[in-house]
């Protein structure tokens, strides 16, 4: 057995960093951590400091069994997770795990997996920074007392299930707020004016009205007035500009650059970043900092006065925006920028290129670029037509990264010049309503508010994806009329074209469930998503990682004097209160009110209450309506269904309804979603259109004597017998799988987990 042991945190860092130490040192991974608070129970003493009772992960007892078998015949035990607060919670609850004393067992830290950075890492070790560990142990304390009792509030007040947390449920209101906003938005409704011009040299060019027009009328007195108007350059003005490059990669900047040129999602981003930096490919991924090494600007200046010239050298160092960044970090760069390709497949390398452009060019001279802009007068008229220009004079960090529009260069203009109008167009638009939430622009936000930190950015938006407050869609967008106005050969015509606003990708919608959820946060529990509070709470981590303050005196202060009050006081809030319950009015046949409200399985309509002598009636929303914008007329035809379509070509009756995914359209105990179409008006021939495409669908692909039946679902072609299901793989041709390859597949497939019931105990 070797002498010294190092306990690192994956597997593929543990094989990287093996490479590079001699025979003398094994090398072996956690998986992560090993020891962490039960996931039932709160396991936090509030009457003792708050003292936090962990245990190790039932997955992880045999990883801790060898780790200790080894630990006791190693001489040395080097404890090299990573270089941040959760990394420092890793090594220590290692110590305490393993029996070794924090106090003194060596811990060493690296931002990049190169062998020049573990040997400097082994002649400078420290121990286990405990104030750091405290941080860590603060943040997950105080989410656990957040999550364990704000959460049963939740499932009594509006819905079984749901959870809270101190992050996630400020990025549920920032996306729900900015829902609303866009919403009540009312656009203004404008119009541009381009003009193409020509000089008396015959070069034609665009310039640009300097307003723009609030009316047809308007447009049209302009053009009338240009038919006959002297176009005269009034003034030239070139000037001098530069662009300079931005700051290598910080976490929060990769995620958004990623979204921007790769379209990956920010977990995505994550994980392909932890798979370069344990192969060693690139500094450590999750950091604030913009700093780079001295060692790394002299390596990255080399290259670049190597690669490009001397005239492409600028060396800067940022300064970290953050003020609060944690530890002491670099940038994300890559450990070697002379490999400009690294990764193990087509992500990876994509992502690697992306960090490896970004850092030679912020080391890059600034572009420099020659702007012209043309003030044109027109006769008789204040306002004027503008053209602009832009050269780039020296590409500099272009060269690598960012290059834009290409150069739009104006013909040699004079003071005085005169320019006779080809043509003018005049078209309608409508400003913008705030953009919704991306992943990556969700990211920006949090960090410009200081709210979360770069490791918690990934988890928390997958969280309030995956549990269901906020979906990911793409808009298609909706054709508008735009009036067009041309003014060509002294003719005036007037036109209505089509086009297509609001097209977007990825972004982030609130669904009911997260407008209930953040109202009645807002409104009881104010603290918890309130923007100031959740930024300064990472503030008070901070504090404690620098040693300026005690974990449990911030716990305490918390949970007695902000947090555990609010709890108290929310078991007289009603559950008509936090449901968003509407009254819309009575319902014409019984009188009974008819009231809209969130109810166990999200948004529906009732008449009567569970206190009448007859039940209540219940449905659900109209299609593309909310609980505020529902009206009773739109309701009360909700109550009309299900309503009977007619008749299948066989005779079997056909019924229309709302169910919890959406309208549908039933034949006997068979069910076929009609989405987009409204369950109140379609057909008999548009049901029967419906049902007959379906069942072509749902129709077997191929079947055999065995039960074994090859079909078409929702995500492709799979194979089916009894309640056994298996995948096809990619490449093959399900109309030509045989019956023995189709059974290999079945038997290679795992069965599906059984489902766990608990049933509660009900209290006497």
């Amino acid at each position: 057995m070797s002498k010294n042991l190092v306990i690192v945190e994956s597997p593929a860092k543990a094989k990287t960093i093996e490479k590079f130490l001699g025979n003398d040192y094994t090398v072996k991974s956690s998986f992560g951590h090993i020891r962490d608070l039960p996931k039932k129970g709160l396991s936090i003493d509030k009457e003792n400091d708050f003292k936090p009772t962990y245990e190790i992960n039932p997955e992880k007892k045999k990883t801790v069994s060898e780790l200790k078998k080894i630990a006791k015949q190693a001489s040395t035990i080097w404890l090299a997770s990573d270089e941040d607060r959760e990394g420092e919670a890793i090594a220590w609850h290692l110590c305490e795990a393993l029996g070794l004393d924090s106090k003194t067992t060596k811990r060493i830290v690296f931002h990049e997996i190169t062998k020049n950075a573990i040997e400097e890492a082994i002649k400078n070790p420290r121990t286990v920074d405990l104030h750091l560990v405290d941080a860590q142990q603060a943040r997950r304390v105080l989410d656990r007392l957040v999550g364990y009792e704000l959460s049963p509030v939740l499932w009594r007040k509006i819905r079984p299930g749901l959870s809270a947390g101190r992050v996630q449920s400020v990025a549920v209101r920032l996306i729900t707020e900015r829902e609303r906003e866009i919403k009540a938005f009312v656009p203004e409704v404008n119009f541009k004016v381009t003009t193409e011009l020509e000089t008396n040299n015959n070069e034609l060019f665009q310039a640009e009205l300097s307003d723009r027009l609030n009316s047809q009328d308007e447009v049209l007195a302009l053009f009338e007035s240009l038919k006959n108007a002297e176009l005269k350059v009034a003034n030239v003005e070139k000037k001098p500009g530069v662009r300079n490059p931005s700051a290598p990669f910080t976490t929060s900047t990769l995620q958004q650059e990623a979204s921007n040129w790769l379209s990956y999602g920010v977990k995505q981003t994550m994980l392909l970043a932890q798979k370069l930096y344990e192969n060693g490919h690139i500094t450590y991924m999750r950091t604030d900092s913009t700093v780079l090494s001295k060692q790394a600007l002299s390596n990255i200046a080399s290259y670049i006065e190597t690669k490009y010239g001397s005239k492409y050298v600028e060396t800067r160092q940022y300064a970290t925006k953050n003020q609060s960044a944690q530890e002491a970090h670099e940038a994300i760069r890559p450990t070697n920028i002379a490999q400009s390709q690294a990764g193990d497949d087509d992500q990876q390398r994509k992502l690697y290129e992306l960090i490896w452009r970004r850092t030679v060019a912020s080391q890059m001279s600034a572009a420099k670029i020659e702007k012209t802009n043309v003030d044109i007068e027109i006769t008789g008229r204040t306002d004027k037509l503008i053209g602009k220009g832009e050269v780039l004079v020296f590409d500099g960090f272009l060269s690598v990264y960012g290059r834009g529009k290409e150069d739009k260069i104006l013909p040699k203009l004079s003071n005085g010049d005169k320019l006779q109008l080809k043509r003018a167009l005049a078209k309608e638009s409508y400003s913008r309503a705030p953009a919704r939430y991306s992943e990556a622009s969700l990211v920006r936000k949090l960090e410009e508010m200081g709210i979360g930190r770069p490791s918690t950015y990934a988890p928390t938006i997958g969280t309030i994806q995956d549990r269901g407050y906020i979906e990911k869609k793409d808009l298609e967008g909706e054709e508008k009329p735009i009036k067009q106005v041309t003014l060509e050969s002294g003719e005036i015509t007037t036109e209505e074209i089509m086009e297509k606003f609001g097209a977007d990708r990825a972004k982030l919608f609130p669904t009911h469930l997260a407008e209930v959820t953040t109202d009645f946060l807002v409104k009881y529990f104010l603290p918890i998503v309130d923007y100031d509070f959740t930024a300064k709470v990472e503030d008070e981590f901070d504090r404690i990682a620098n040693g300026d303050n005690k974990w449990n005196s911030m716990i305490s202060d918390f949970y007695k004097n902000q947090f555990h009050p609010l709890i108290e006081s929310s078991a007289d809030i009603s559950r008509s209160e936090s449901s968003q319950a509407r009254t819309l009015g009575n319902d014409p046949a019984s009188g009974k009110p008819l009231v809209a409200r969130y109810g166990k399985y999200g948004p529906m309509l009732q008449i009567g209450e569970a206190e009448d002598d007859e039940k209540p009636k219940f449905a659900p929303l109209p299609e593309g309506t909310t609980l505020e914008s529902v009206t009773l007329e739109q309701a009360l035809e909700m109550f009309k269904l299900p309503r009977t379509v007619g008749k299948t070509s066989s005779g079997q009756e056909i019924k229309a309804n709302v169910g919890r995914f959406g309208p549908y359209v039933q034949v006997d105990k068979n069910y076929y979603s009609i989405r987009g179409q409204d369950p109140l008006t379609i057909t008999e021939e548009e049901a029967r259109k419906v049902i007959d495409e379906i069942t072509e669908k749902r129709k077997p692909i191929k079947e055999f004597s065995s039960g074994i039946q090859i079909l078409n679902g929702p995500y492709g072609p799979y194979i089916k017998k009894d309640k056994k299901n298996a995948r096809i793989p990619k490449g093959a041709d399900p109309a030509k799988l045989t019956e023995n390859e189709a059974q290999e597949l079945l038997d290679k497939a795992p069965d599906k987990p059984k489902r766990r019931f608990s049933r509660k105990k009900k209290s006497k």
